[in-house]
């Protein structure tokens, strides 16, 4: 019955130029929320099921590559090319800091209890922040990415730093001791670096490849192979399914197990930079060259926050969402 119903993703405007990065919070009193980072240089934030707008964080002077809400949605961090990083109270929208860097920030991340924020810019360095005395310097650098780096996360209980870079590589790190504890090469660059809900599944896109890796062992899992170069893939919190988007303007759905190609959408009018994961699992956000954040059902066909169950036969015909078959 899925394969019959239409998908009909949710679009949210405002933005004037490609985003490039999204995040969701976690599940909160409130619902969950959802950043965005654009080139625009105003980073949104939304309400993460409707994607409805509460508010844009004013006060980056050049394109956001980077933006992460923490768990609780109480705190925002964003990335730039005005060579810094902010935080923000993600409440009120007020800027609570900025951390002077020497080359464009692309990547920002929260440590699970929001006391530390990561940094990774086109200096090749990582750092790390004590936001709990932001003035001060980074507590720790970490150095060996011989290129840009793209995108780096916490995980492994905030013990571990993963960093992808432009170098063809992702790096483990310890946190504690600040050195290299593994390096993934790959023949081209890694395009989007992720980690599975439970903290086990590194999750790596390169070229037409998504990868999936041990993230204690670092041993590989499944690697597939996609119909284009795709720039971001996300796996579900239940690991059964993961969606990609990339160059051909399509979301895919594959099977985790098999790899099969389960569904594949079009929506944007550009290329998808970006894809995550709602915390529920419930939808998926993507972003793209066009300027739109659209939001995905998992389940198509699913009441779940605007959307309302319909069978086929009363669906009004949309081309932008026509289900493709995979070909066989």
């Amino acid at each position: 019955m899925t394969n019959q119903m239409r998908q009909t993703p949710l679009t949210c405007s405002g933005h004037t130029r490609p985003v490039v990065f999204l995040d969701f919070s976690d599940i909160t009193p409130f619902g969950y929320f959802l950043i965005s980072a654009c080139k625009d240089g105003k980073p949104m934030l939304r309400q993460g099921d409707t994607g409805d707008w509460i508010g844009t964080f004013e006060g980056h002077k050049g394109a956001v590559w980077g933006a992460t809400l923490n768990k609780e949605a109480t705190k925002a961090a964003t990335g730039a090319a005005d060579f810094s990083a902010k935080l923000w109270d993600a409440l009120s929208g007020e800027e609570l800091h900025s951390f002077t860097h020497k080359h464009i920030v692309k990547s920002v991340n929260f440590a699970t209890d929001s006391t530390q924020l990561l940094t990774g810019s086109n200096e090749k360095l990582l750092r790390i922040f004590d936001l709990n005395n932001p003035t001060e310097d980074a507590k720790a650098t970490f150095t060996g990415h011989t290129s840009n780096i793209k995108n780096a996360l916490f995980t492994y209980f905030d013990k571990r730093v993963v960093s992808a870079s432009d170098d063809k590589t992702v790096r483990v790190w310890d946190v504690t001791s600040g050195e290299e504890i593994h390096k993934f090469e790959f023949p081209t660059a890694p395009n989007s670096i992720d980690i599975s809900k439970d903290g086990t599944i590194l999750v790596v896109s390169h070229g037409n490849f998504t990868s999936f890796w041990n993230a204690e062992r670092f041993d590989k899992i499944k690697e597939y192979e996609a119909p284009t170069q795709i720039n971001s893939t996300a796996l579900h919190p239940d690991k059964k399914v993961f969606v990609s988007g990339g160059e051909d303007l399509r979301m895919y759905k594959f099977d985790y197990e098999t790899g099969e190609e389960l569904e594949s959408f079009k929506g944007h009018f550009g290329p998808v930079h970006c894809v995550k994961f709602s915390p529920d699992g419930d939808l998926y956000a993507s972003g793209s060259e066009d300027g739109t954040l659209r939001l995905w059902q998992t389940t198509v066909g699913k009441t779940y926050g605007l959307w309302k169950c319909v069978m086929p036969d009363e669906t009004v015909p949309n081309s932008d969402s026509t289900p493709v078959k995979a070909e066989t």
